[in-house]
C-alpha cells in the first residue's frame, strides 16, 4: 500500500498541520499576563492533580503520574488550552505538565475504530517524508499569496517507528519557518475502539533531553479492561486506514485516498468550532499561528 499523497488539497493538509499549530505560540502570550500576586494566574485555579498518583485519561486509560508532574483531567485540560490561546477539539482526555522543566503533553482520543497494523512492515519513511514535503509546498503557495512566510520540512527528527508489542506508533518531523526550527512530536497508542493521540509541546533545543522522561511516563499507560488492542472482537468497528495514514494525518490522508474531501471539510468545521474555513482564508489563519514557535514560559 502506498501512502504518497501528492495531490492532497489545502484543507486536507491542514489536518496534518494541526499538531504543529496547537500550543506552539500560545503559552508565551498567556505567561505575559500580570501575575504579581500569587494566584493571579488563571491556571492556578484549575484542578491540578499532583504526582505521585495514578492519572485517569477519561474512562479509557490510566498512567502513573510521577512526583515532578501535575495533571489536568478532561474538563480542566480544555480550560487550560483555552487559557493558552488554543482551541480544544473536544476529544482531549488530559494534559500533563512537568513542574520544573515546564514542558507539557496533550492527550486526546480519536474513536475511529480498531486500526489494523497490517502495513507495519511497509512504513516507508522516505515516501512519507516526501508526502509531508509535497503537502507543505502545496500549502506554501497559498501562504505566499497571503503574505505569510513559508514552512520548510527539514526531515525526520524521529523516523516513524511502530512497536508491535506495545502497539505504539511514534514519529516527529522537524520543520522551519523564518529561520526558527520546531518539532512536531507525536505518539499514537492503538486501542480496541480507536487511538490515543499524544502531542509533546517542547522547545526544539530541549526536546532531545526531554524525550527520555516523556517516554518513561508513557510506558505506564494502560487501557482499561475492554479497551485494549488485544481485546478486539468480531463485529467491532474497523478504522478505514492504517499506520501510514496515521502518520500523514489520519482523516486527511484517508479522505484524500478515498476521495472524501467533503467529509474532511465538515470534520474540520466540527473540530475547530467558531473558525470560518475557506481556501482564501486558510493562509491568513495559518499565519496567526506560524509567527514562529515561541518558548513556553512559566505559568505558575
Amino acid at each position: 500500500m502506498t501512502f504518497l499523497f501528492r495531490s492532497l488539497p489545502l484543507v486536507a493538509w491542514l489536518f496534518f498541520l494541526i499538531p504543529l499549530l496547537r500550543a506552539e505560540e500560545s503559552a508565551d502570550k498567556f505567561a505575559k499576563r500580570d501575575t504579581k500576586k500569587k494566584g493571579d494566574n488563571p491556571a492556578d485555579q484549575l484542578a491540578w492533580i499532583d504526582g505521585p498518583t495514578t492519572a485517569k485519561l477519561d474512562t479509557r486509560a490510566t498512567f502513573r503520574l510521577p512526583s515532578d508532574y501535575k495533571f489536568l483531567e478532561k474538563k480542566d485540560a480544555n480550560k487550560f488550552l483555552r487559557l493558552t490561546g488554543n482551541n480544544p477539539r473536544g476529544d482531549e482526555t488530559g494534559l500533563l505538565f512537568h513542574k520544573k522543566e515546564e514542558w507539557w503533553v496533550i492527550f486526546e482520543f480519536d474513536e475511529i475504530g480498531y486500526v489494523k497494523d497490517d502495513d507495519k512492515k511497509d512504513l516507508d519513511a522516505d515516501k512519507l517524508l516526501e508526502s509531508y514535503r509535497a503537502g507543505t509546498e502545496s500549502m506554501n503557495e497559498q501562504r505566499k499569496a497571503d503574505g505569510a512566510p513559508p514552512i520548510r520540512i527539514l526531515g525526520w527528527h524521529v523516523r516513524p517507528s511502530y512497536n508491535d508489542e506495545t502497539k505504539n506508533l511514534e514519529w516527529s518531523v522537524e520543520a522551519e519557518s523564518q529561520g526558527k526550527k520546531f518539532v512536531n512530536y507525536n505518539v499514537r497508542l492503538l486501542g480496541r475502539k480507536g487511538v490515543t493521540k499524544i502531542t509533546l509541546i517542547e522547545d526544539r533545543e530541549n526536546i532531545d533531553d526531554t524525550l527520555p522522561r516523556f517516554r518513561s511516563v508513557l510506558k505506564s499507560h494502560q487501557y482499561v479492561d475492554g479497551e485494549t488492542y488485544a481485546e478486539y472482537r468480531q463485529g467491532d468497528t474497523i478504522a478505514k486506514y492504517g499506520l501510514g495514514a496515521l502518520v500523514l494525518g489520519g482523516t486527511a490522508a484517508a479522505a484524500a485516498k478515498f476521495g472524501l474531501l467533503g467529509p474532511v471539510i465538515l470534520f474540520f468545521k466540527k473540530a475547530w468550532k467558531g473558525i470560518a474555513i475557506a481556501l482564501v482564508a486558510a493562509g491568513s489563519w495559518l499565519k496567526s499561528f506560524f509567527g514562529g514557535p515561541q518558548k513556553h514560559k512559566k505559568l505558575e
